[in-house]
């Protein structure tokens, strides 16, 4: 016979027996050696270390090099229609950064380079590559692109006394129509105004219109001062459809107006204008041409049919 105290305090000495022996188990269970894992070793991770930080500054300097190179080497030797070669060239250098590393880089950095290494080197090019390029090809480094409309073109009637804008004031479209209420002509002296905006400056660029009507093409000239005469009256015509005139000088004294007398009582029909906009950027020579249509109709203008 046992009594309940004895029996009670043999099963906590069994109790206690066992929970000893698993946590030993479990002490075994959790050794990093017994797992496989490396033990950390401070001295490589160092080294490690430094050549990840080695490869980065190859890279940017690698990728700036190829950026100058590409900027004003490629760029003066390469004409506008063929720009691809510009950025698909240099970015296929990707392909030279891993014997780069092992040309230029000791031993003890290249054995801590692999696949890991090759990828985030090749975005690093990537993205350097971009901002850079992007930062030369624009002022104050450089300047390739033409100055663009800056807002509108319109074309306005000047009969002596006010000057009368169309009906229609979508005027930033390709296509303008004048509507004449039953006359064939629209009588008054026709001007076509528009102003231009650039990075830097369009007062150097050269601007060449050109109107043709059934099959004869006119070249128009620029008249500056007509704008600067009658700025005015410029900014207080009137419109049939009684809508605000456009503001075609939305920037100020940053844009440059423009000008252009189209000729007199210009007959019914489809005139096309084409706008020739020439600058000598850097390094090349930029261009931007416009074409634009303008109709003079017959019939009267629908109220509905307003768009601004």
């Amino acid at each position: 016979m046992v009594d309940l105290s004895t029996a009670m305090t043999a099963a906590q000495g069994e109790r206690r027996q066992r929970t000893q022996g698993g946590d030993g188990e479990k002490k075994v269970r959790r050794t990093g050696r017994n797992l496989g894992l490396e033990a950390f070793d401070p001295v490589k991770h160092v080294q490690k270390e430094k050549a990840e930080t080695a490869s980065m500054w190859l890279v940017l300097g690698f990728s700036l090099v190829v950026t100058l190179l590409m900027r004003y080497v490629l760029m003066d030797s390469t004409e506008p229609e063929n720009s691809r070669i510009l950025y698909i060239l240099p970015l296929t250098c990707i392909f030279l950064i891993p014997t780069l590393h092992r040309t230029l880089m000791p031993e003890r950095f290249v054995e801590h380079y692999g696949g890991g290494t090759w990828f985030k080197a090749a975005f690093l090019h990537t993205f350097t590559f971009l901002a850079l390029s992007f930062l030369l090809v624009n002022p104050p480094f450089g300047d390739i692109a033409a100055p663009e409309l800056a807002n509108k073109w319109t074309v306005v009637i000047d009969g002596g006394e006010d000057i009368e804008y169309p009906h229609s004031m979508a005027t930033s479209g390709a296509t303008l129509t004048w509507h004449t209420n039953g006359s064939t002509i629209l009588a008054g002296d026709a001007w076509l105004l528009f102003a231009l905006m650039d990075n830097v400056n369009s007062d150097g660029a050269i601007v060449e219109v050109t109107r043709e009507y059934q099959a004869n093409e006119t070249t128009r000239e620029d008249d500056i001062s007509y704008w600067t005469n009658n700025s005015d009256r410029i900014a207080n015509g009137t419109s049939s459809s009684n809508n605000s005139v456009p503001n075609l000088t939305p920037h100020g004294d940053l844009d440059q107006p423009f000008s252009v007398f189209l000729g007199t009582d210009l007959e019914e029909g489809t005139h096309e204008i084409v706008v020739r906009i020439t600058e000598q950027g850097n390094p090349w020579e930029n261009i931007q041409v416009y074409s634009w249509s303008l109709v003079i109709s017959s019939e009267p203008a629908v109220q509905d049919n307003i768009s601004e």
